[in-house]
């Protein structure tokens, strides 16, 4: 059974720091393209960073500079670094795995709440 479980998501002040991680079990992790994606109510979900099976790593203009993706083959696990919080980071974050045609797995999300 395949899980993407998204933990560490929570309220902090602008300029604050938080650090997503996603535990995946059920398929084959190195193999995976990784990626978060976040939503706010009523608009589409949006893809924040992306790391390749073998490393290559991708952001949204918007997060450049202040978040950083990294994963850990070893514990099945992938990881978003948030410095510089902004409000307009306050959104659901939701972790996805992909790897070719086949259909992508998502988490349940997590919520993170950038406010003074």
């Amino acid at each position: 059974q395949v899980q993407l479980v998204e933990s560490g998501g929570g309220l902090v002040q602008p300029g604050g720091s938080l650090r997503l991680s996603c535990a995946a079990s059920g398929f084959t992790f190195r193999s995976y393209r990784m990626s978060w994606y976040r939503q706010v109510p009523e608009k589409e979900r949006e893809l924040v960073a992306r790391i390749s099976s073998d490393g290559i790593l991708m952001y949204a203009d918007s997060v450049k500079g202040r978040f950083t993706i990294s994963r850990d083959n070893a514990k099945n696990t992938v990881y978003l670094q948030m410095n510089n919080l902004k409000p307009e980071d306050t959104a659901v974050y939701y972790c996805n795995a992909r790897s070719g045609i086949r259909s992508p797995y998502w988490g349940q999300g997590t919520q993170v709440t950038v406010s003074s």
